[in-house]
């Protein structure tokens, strides 16, 4: 699909492919260098099983085009083709021309804000083309040729795996160390600096919010607002230029270079992609690409031509149209094979599984996600889902194939309401701490198809969650209306910014009893980058139109002891298997947990389930690999609200964790290990991790 440069019975040329079922012309425009001028269009010859092509002889990369689709009008039937517009060609793999306006680039005459259905529309007649940016032919050996030449990735195994999710111009835009030049890019992303905190943390993945082409939404546009994390694409195979430096070649040369250098460093890489919905929203949106090209094959419709909005944003794709699923899996591979990405995080993923002979109900079998799963380019990366959309039984968690790894928002809302005083009892934090297997544990499915987190770009930052009960969305422009509502956040008794000393150690306490929850519970932990530093965002939980302050990282301003604090978890994590073991705890037979009440006693049924008591221990024996366990661990769990008394169970202990006291005991020296008294005195909201060595293989106490 698409266009691309090649070699054809002893004639260089370009080859023009479009998919267009319904189309009764498609016409390929020509442009000059600046891409002003039109030099000459010409129809596409042939149309095979609904793709319009043809081979052009004499012309090369670096030419300039746009696409022209002629067919009815008809939007309560389906159809909007309009030949007025230049539309988009959708496997572009560069566009020349600004972007900034085209969410205002309509196909019609009139906007009827009270009109529901797309029956009274009429095309416009006017001419677009001087302010649509063309597509430009690439050479795509050299491209394939530029990938190949990447470092490979590390391909990291998943219980090792730490996901660290990062906005790429918010990561560095502010960073007093990263070069001016190169602050909120690519290559920023990739600098010395950035390179030797990831060092430190100890993270193994990156996850990039959206970079491929996207564009702001018009009612952004209205307020003076642009879309700042992207989930609004344009272009499935372009990397978003705003994000490149000028001091490469191009924005793909850039990229290229990022992923190289955090490929050589040990790092991975893993892109948020956005195949729910597309740029060209509602009916009222924009017409841009596929709307113009073929709307009733690209888009799902209800009977009267009306978009289904499975996305919240307006449309949504129809994934069951094999034309679709080509754009997607070619997209894919393309990032894959072009620029050595090692997976994607898909956006409200619930999408990409709903299936029009069952209702548009989500399937696990639906032919995307099978597609997926089979390709041998894509087998062996890294597939993360958003189980979720904001269509009819939506809520898929645990629902996803074997292969696919699934954000938690179970373990996120327990652990939240665990720590910060919502309800939630043992049972539930206990069942989220060993991987959920009440949503996870079937088709061989391991605890590691859980993502756990605590929180993500879409909602308070861990310094907002733990200083805010109520969202502070003004900023947004939606009057405080937009973003969730149910936070299970906490302030400590001062909404907001405190220099209260009290406030400010309760706060500090809950943070790191959070972050420790995180990194020693089983599953895949994903930390929001900043969290770290403390950033915060004044208590927005929706910043995604904030591309400022608010949402850029401060890093002059960084808390350093809790830098410290989450690179020692992490380091705690990575160098004790007991934190990361990738099968079910089943706690029969030779038991691998135990379960312990603040008096030493086993929990029974009951205990789990009472809600006047929060405290308790697991006793976790496990070793690396299948290997007898060499080491035993103790994991208290106490979130107040007053000091208690916990019995230890009988041996010698080395304390290696304590939230309370933000003390960690990063390599345990078992020569002074020392008998600790029965019992220990623990202070409000504190996770505690005691090691004791195995000199023989035995069961738990």
């Amino acid at each position: 699909m698409g266009a691309s440069c090649q070699y054809v019975e002893g004639q260089s040329g370009v080859n023009f492919a479009v998919f267009s079922l319904h189309a009764i012309r498609l016409e390929v425009c020509l442009f000059e260098a600046e891409g002003a001028l039109e030099s000459t269009r010409f129809s596409l010859p042939h149309c095979t099983d609904g793709v319009w092509h043809g081979f052009v002889a004499g012309l090369g990369a670096g030419q300039l085009y746009g696409l022209r689709a002629f067919g009815p009008y008809e939007p309560s039937k389906g159809q909007r083709f309009n030949s007025a517009k230049l539309l988009i060609d959708p496997y572009a793999r560069a566009l020349q021309g600004s972007t900034q306006q085209l969410s205002l680039e309509f196909d019609y005459t009139a906007q009827d804000p009270h009109q529901d259905l797309p029956r009274d529309l009429a095309p416009d007649p006017v001419d677009n083309a001087a302010r649509i940016p063309k597509a430009r032919v690439l050479d795509w050996a050299a491209e394939w040729q530029a990938g190949a030449a990447l470092a490979p990735g590390p391909r990291i195994a998943l219980d090792k795996t730490v996901l660290y999710e990062a906005h790429v111009k918010g990561l560095t835009q502010r960073h007093p160390d990263v070069p001016m030049s190169l602050r909120g890019t690519y290559a920023g992303l990739a600098s010395p600096p950035m390179l030797a905190h990831y060092q430190r943390l100890g993270i193994t993945t990156i996850c990039l919010l959206p970079v491929q082409l996207f564009i702001t939404e018009a009612h952004l546009l209205n307020k003076g607002l642009s879309n700042y994390w992207g989930y609004n694409t344009l272009g499935y195979f372009i990397p978003e230029p705003r994000y490149a430096s000028g001091q490469f070649a191009d924005a793909r040369a850039e990229f290229r270079h990022m992923v190289d250098q955090l490929h050589w460093h040990g790092l991975e890489v893993v892109l948020d992609v956005v195949f729910n919905h597309s740029a060209e929203s509602d009916t009222w949106g924009p017409t841009l690409s596929w709307r113009g090209l073929d709307n009733a094959s690209w888009y799902a419709l209800e009977g009267a031509g009306a978009y289904l909005n499975f996305s919240g944003c307006g449309n949504s794709f129809n994934l069951n149209q094999p034309c679709a699923i080509q754009m997607v899996m070619d997209s894919l591979r393309w990032w894959v094979q072009a620029f050595g990405v090692d997976g994607f995080r898909f956006d409200l993923a619930t999408a990409l599984g709903r299936e029009p002979a069952l209702g548009y109900q989500f399937h696990p079998a639906s032919g995307l996600l099978i597609a997926i799963r089979q390709d041998p380019v894509l087998s062996g990366i890294k597939l993360l889902s958003e189980p979720w959309d904001v269509g009819p039984h939506g809520y898929q968690l645990g629902k996803f194939p074997p292969g696919w790894c699934e954000w938690n928002d179970r373990f996120r809302d327990t652990c939240r309401a665990y720590w910060l005083g919502h309800d939630c009892t043992r049972g539930e934090f206990a069942r989220r701490l060993t991987g959920s297997s009440d949503y996870f544990a079937h088709e061989g499915r391991s605890p590691l198809a859980n993502i756990n987190l605590i929180t993500a770009h879409d909602g308070m930052t861990l310094a907002d969650l733990t200083a805010y009960r109520e969202k502070h969305n003004l900023a947004n422009g939606e009057n405080n209306h937009d973003g969730h509502n149910q936070n299970f956040s906490a302030d400590a008794g001062a909404e907001g910014p405190s220099h209260d000393a009290a406030v400010l150690a309760l706060r500090g306490q809950w943070r790191r009893a959070l972050l420790a929850t995180l990194f020693c519970a089983q599953g895949v932990p994903q930390l929001l980058a900043g969290d770290e530093l403390g950033h915060s965002q004044q208590g927005n939980n929706n910043a995604y139109c904030q591309d400022n302050e608010t949402t850029w990282l401060e890093w002059e301003g960084a808390d350093q002891t809790l830098v410290d604090f989450v690179a020692g978890l992490i380091h705690l994590r990575h160098t004790h298997p007991a934190l990361r073991h990738p099968r079910w705890l089943t706690g029969t037979g030779c038991p691998d947990v135990a379960w312990r009440n603040v008096d030493g006693s086993t929990l029974n049924a009951a205990d789990w389930d009472d809600p006047s008591q929060r405290s308790f221990a697991c006793l976790i024996e496990v070793g690396e690999d299948g290997r007898l366990a060499t080491e035993r661990w103790l994991l208290i769990f106490h979130p107040g609200p007053n000091h208690l008394s916990f019995a230890l169970p009988p041996g010698d202990w080395l304390c290696v964790l304590d939230s309370a006291q933000a003390l960690l005991v990063q390599s345990p020296m078992w020569s002074c290990v020392r008998p600790l008294a029965q019992s220990i005195t623990l202070p409000n909201c504190t996770v505690v991790g005691m090691v004791q060595p195995i000199l023989a293989p035995k069961t738990l106490p």
